[in-house]
């Protein structure tokens, strides 16, 4: 083997090694959230997509970690947890807030737009556990 083809797969191998470390790490990252958005919401993160599609939420709001789910009439949910409200701005934003606010928001706001869809507390809290994660 060359030392020109030497180098080649010198560089190769450290570019995969570099993948898959980053990849790693970012699954390690994903895992981490999934698990606090559990804790705080005691729903399942990995529920949230098919109960977001099934009550329609991609149709009103943006929802960057699902396809689809492009809304304009109501504000993105993308980072959910870092936000001090919700609501448009009528509650603080905690997790029995939310899981309550998606389940009836009319409680809250009784002039909001956001309908009641039917959803119930457990799958809230499943889609409150996805949205937090992410």
């Amino acid at each position: 083997m060359t030392r020109t083809a030497l180098t080649s797969v010198i560089i190769a191998v450290l570019i995969a090694i570099g993948a898959g470390a980053a990849a790693y790490a970012w699954a390690s990252s994903r895992q981490q959230q999934n698990r606090v958005a559990a804790a705080l919401t005691t729903g399942d993160p990995s529920h949230g997509p098919d109960l977001i599609r099934r009550y329609g939420c991609g149709g009103c709001h943006t929802i960057s970690a699902m396809p689809g789910a492009d809304g304009k009439v109501a504000a993105p949910l993308d980072e959910l947890r870092e936000r001090v409200f919700i609501g448009g701005g009528v509650i603080r934003n905690t997790p029995d807030n939310l899981v309550h606010w998606i389940v009836n928001p009319r409680r809250f706001s009784p002039k909001t737009a956001m309908p009641r869809t039917g959803i119930d507390e457990k799958e809230a809290r499943d889609v409150a556990a996805f949205l937090y994660a992410h």
